[in-house]
């Protein structure tokens, strides 16, 4: 099973650059201290790193279905 990272906006993405705002929002992120779970693909981990600044990053265990 694919390996999934769970991504947590920690802090503010006022007076960012559009740049790092729009990446926030493709992570499907809007508020500090809203969450999303996504697969760990090279893509997703690329736009992790580039605001790692803005977010906190954990693995999550796959429940077995």
């Amino acid at each position: 099973m694919a390996q999934k990272v769970k991504i947590t906006l920690v802090r503010s993405i006022i007076r960012r650059l559009p740049v790092q705002r729009a990446t926030i929002r493709s992570l499907g992120l809007r508020k500090i201290g809203s969450t999303n779970v996504l697969e760990a693909s090279p893509s997703v981990l690329g736009m992790v790193k580039k605001v790692s600044h803005l977010v906190s990053v954990e693995e999550v265990k796959d429940a077995g279905l």
